[in-house]
């Protein structure tokens, strides 16, 4: 990967298989708003940046040369997603179709624990008022990293805090799971950096003993938020694809790929709800 400083803007190039738009709305993260001209601004690791594209490159601002190597990891530029798009194509017909009707989506490198945290806010909840919800828990519990904008809080400070606190935040019942989850991860109870080398369903079961932590929210932790690439997050309108495009097969069929597969088949599945009716 080419790293060059043009102007304001630093460039990462030849960027391949990346489509900003549908990686960045798809429902994996919430901290990702987009601007006039498709440019989009968000936060990696504590970090405000823009990001847009240009053929083959992709430009950011607000960095410096020295940090360029965290957005390269953030949406895991090394890994060949086109290599894997003909892997997954060969194990079923409607996986091919899905896989080369949204191939520019990738699965981000977010941080631990802001992903527990944020699909712990997502439960019974829709993308619009998720990201609200995460957008007042860091403007009044997060770092102030510039004029408007705010880092993910820590484990530790949302740890000390109880459910009245967090009504600021508008998340109703989702509060005391929040304040769980803080309170396991700073205790050392739950020790999120150790879950990407276990065996899946010890990650998967050490998760659930979250309060308000249900198979769906561990499965994203693990995908969206420790990279674990063979989770696949199943809700009630996975089930449905699956069960209508797939014959019901179970998702470990997808390999070691699995995370991938879903988010292809969500899209997919998204976008043509006419093979639902």
């Amino acid at each position: 990967m080419n790293i060059e400083k043009n102007n304001s803007c630093i460039e990462l190039s030849p960027v391949k298989d990346l489509d900003l738009k549908e990686t960045l709305l798809c429902g994996q993260c919430f901290r990702w708003f987009e601007n006039d001209g498709g440019s989009f601004t968000g936060v990696i690791y504590g970090k405000e940046m823009t990001v847009w594209q240009k053929d083959d490159r992709l430009k950011i601002k607000g960095i410096s040369e020295k940090d360029a190597f965290l957005v390269e990891d953030y949406f895991d530029l090394s890994l060949d997603y086109g290599r894997i798009r003909e892997e997954l194509s060969k194990i079923h017909p409607v996986l091919r179709e899905a896989a080369s009707y949204c191939p520019g989506i990738r699965i981000l490198k977010q941080e631990p624990f802001e992903a527990l945290i944020s699909f712990v806010i997502s439960q019974n909840n829709n993308i619009s008022r998720i990201q609200g919800i995460v957008k007042r828990l860091c403007e009044n519990f997060g770092k102030r990293i510039g004029e408007n904008s705010y880092a993910f809080p820590d484990a530790e400070t949302l740890s000390s805090l109880d459910e009245d606190d967090l009504a600021v935040i508008r998340a109703g019942f989702r509060n005391k799971y929040i304040i769980d989850a803080a309170r396991c991860v700073e205790s050392g109870k739950i020790r999120l950096e150790e879950l990407r080398d276990i065996g899946y369903d010890s990650a998967k079961g050490i998760l659930m003993q979250i309060k308000g932590v249900g198979p769906k929210v561990a499965d994203c932790t693990l995908l969206y938020g420790l990279h674990r690439l063979d989770s696949f997050p199943m809700d009630v309108w996975m089930k449905r694809a699956m069960k209508v495009l797939f014959d019901d097969m179970d998702p470990s069929v997808f390999g070691e790929y699995g995370g991938i597969a879903q988010q292809y088949i969500f899209h997919y599945s998204r976008m043509h709800k006419e093979l639902f009716d």
